[in-house]
This record gives C-alpha cells, structure tokens and sequence, in this order.
C-alpha cells in the first residue's frame, strides 16, 4: 500500500470513528507568533475539513509578543506546539523537558540577514564587512554565535534590533536580521526597494523549522493521534502552497487582522522561490521530512560556536522519525502541480 492511501485510509477509518462515536479527538495546537503565511498549512487543514477528516477537531492558538505557548506543552494545557527551529528542542532535551520533535514543515530556517542593494553585500561573505549589524537580543545569543564562529562576524558591528525597520532604512550601509518571507515585503512596503537577502540556511545554518513538537508521553501512549495530526498537517501543507488558499487566508486575518492578503500571498511566493517548505529531502520523503544526521550536523555546529558541549545533549531524544518521510500526499501534490 502507498503512503497516500495509507493517509487516505486513515481518514476514512478516522471519519467513520468520528461519526459512530459523534465526536472527535480534540487536540489544541499553539503556534509561537501571531497568524501569518508561515502558518498557512495548519490554517488550511483547518479550514478545508482535513484536520475534521482525520477525527481531529483542532484549535489553533497563536503565538504572539505577550504570549508564550512553549510552558503550556510539557504541563499538559495544549496537545501540540509549532517552535522556531531544533535550538529550543536541544534545550528541551539539555533541561529534561519531557517534548519530542514529530515532524519538520520547514527544510529552510527562514531567518536571514538583509541588506540594501549596490552597496557591495551582493555576496555573503560581503556582509560581515558592514559597519552596522541590527541584530536583536536573541539572535546575538543564538545564530549570531555561528556566524562569528564559521564565517568569521564581529560583534564590534552589533546594534540592538528592536523590530523597528527605520534604523535600517535610514543607513544604506547597514544590514539586518530579517524573516526571510516577511521582512522583505515590509521593506519594499516601507522603503520602496528590494533587498538584498541572503538566507542563513543557503550558508550552512542547517536546522529544520516550524517544528512539531509533542509530549513523549503522547508518542508513546497515542502514536495514533500523533500520526493522524502529522499527516494531517503535511496534506494541508500541500493543498495551501499549491492549491487554493483562499478560506485559510482569511481565517489567519481574522485571527490576526494586522496581516492583508497581499503580504501573505508575497509571503507565499517567497516560500515558494526559497525553497522554504518543500525542498531537499521534502522533495522526495514529502513535507515534514527529518533526518539524524542533519540533525546531528546542526548540533555540531552549534557545538563550535559555544552553544552546547559536546555530547551535552543526547540527540535520540530531540526527534523521532516515525511519523514522517512516509511520502504523504506527494501525489495530491503532482496532481496540483501538474509534475
């Protein structure tokens, strides 16, 4: 049996108990920022009834910047939760919280630095020559580290990013941190011309994002509903990037009235030419896809710029690959796509 109609089944037998018992599995999910494109395969499982057809009924709670989700996971208050990159679940497993990674959606850290145009940071290498870098408090502790231990950044450059663009755009030759499928559009938005931008993951900032986490104790007691949420997610990954969004876009604006459909859609297109999402081993395992050793490779890494020590964290516990690289709705993306 083919993956898909393994996934196919499970919806079917996942409806059919839904409907005999007239209720579903409730499951909360908690993202950690407000709705936004980043979000959008969630939001699409949700609004196109695939969450509903694989017994689930799902709330989404989001993130924000007065709201902390991740506490919430290990204390039982949410079922799921959508982290930023494999950073937080190193320090899970270094602090003995009880969480395991389940599934990737994202092959790429979209995390970025940016830059103006003709002003001689057209490579990367160019960047750690720049007199300002904006960088904010927990960047400057995190990826900052890395770059000064693998491309040779200096702090003497550093300058507070407080998620204000007018510094940046005041100063031709600054550069800054950026979401890769966010603050670009703000730029051209504010400033009126592109930047340049340069992903830290085409540089060998090798970490998976968008993260789903879970409690170890629900992969083992409920491999099940874990599974059934994976795959889930993943279909609805593939139907937002490919097929047609429009309900889940009006459901993240609602949740999140700052955003428009014109910065999602931009945001969307970004996705899509950075290979955010569905790239390198999503490409064939499908969306969500995760490996050891790239995991192992990241913590190294991390290793060499100081933030770990060596075998500090025990990398079996970080993530499981049960649940993924299983090909999931890689058919219903050729379908859409026409490839």
């Amino acid at each position: 049996m083919t993956p898909t109609r393994s996934l196919l089944m499970a919806f079917t037998l996942g409806l059919a108990a839904a409907g005999a018992a007239q209720a579903q599995d409730k499951v909360t999910f908690a993202t950690n920022w407000k709705a936004q494109a980043a979000h959008g395969g969630f939001y699409q499982a949700l609004a196109d009834g695939t969450y509903q057809k694989a017994g689930l009924a799902v709330t989404i709670q989001p993130g924000g910047p007065q709201v902390n989700n991740r506490p919430l996971l290990p204390a039982g208050r949410i079922d799921f939760l959508m982290t930023g990159n494999l950073l937080h679940s190193f320090d899970n497993v270094k602090n003995q919280v009880p969480t395991v990674v389940v599934a990737a959606m994202f092959q790429k850290d979209p995390q970025a630095l940016m830059a103006h145009p003709g002003q001689g940071y057209e490579r990367f290498e160019q960047l750690k020559t720049a007199p300002v870098a904006l960088i904010a408090k927990d960047g400057q502790f995190s990826w900052w580290a890395w770059l000064k231990a693998v491309h040779g950044f200096k702090d003497e450059s550093l300058k507070p990013y407080n998620y204000n663009l007018a510094p940046f755009l005041a100063n031709p030759k600054a550069i800054q941190q950026g979401y890769s499928v966010a603050e670009p559009i703000y730029v051209e938005n504010q400033g009126k011309f592109k930047p340049v931008v340069h992903l830290l993951a085409d540089h060998g900032f090798s970490t998976y994002s968008t993260l789903i986490e879970a409690r170890t104790d629900t992969v083992k007691n409920r491999p099940e509903l874990v599974q059934r949420f994976v795959d889930a997610s993943i279909l609805g990954w593939v139907n937002y990037l490919y097929g047609n969004r429009k309900a889940a876009n009006a459901m993240m604006i609602k949740d999140n009235p700052e955003m428009t459909e014109a910065e999602i859609e931009a945001s969307v297109a970004l996705m899509k030419s950075q290979g955010i999402v569905d790239s390198g081993e999503a490409a064939k395992a499908g969306i969500g896809a995760m490996n050891a050793a790239r995991i192992q490779d990241f913590y190294q890494q991390m290793v060499k710029a100081g933030l770990y020590r060596a075998g500090e964290v025990d990398l079996s516990k970080v993530a499981t690959l049960q649940f993924v690289n299983k090909g999931v709705a890689q058919d219903v993306k050729a379908r859409l796509t026409g490839k």
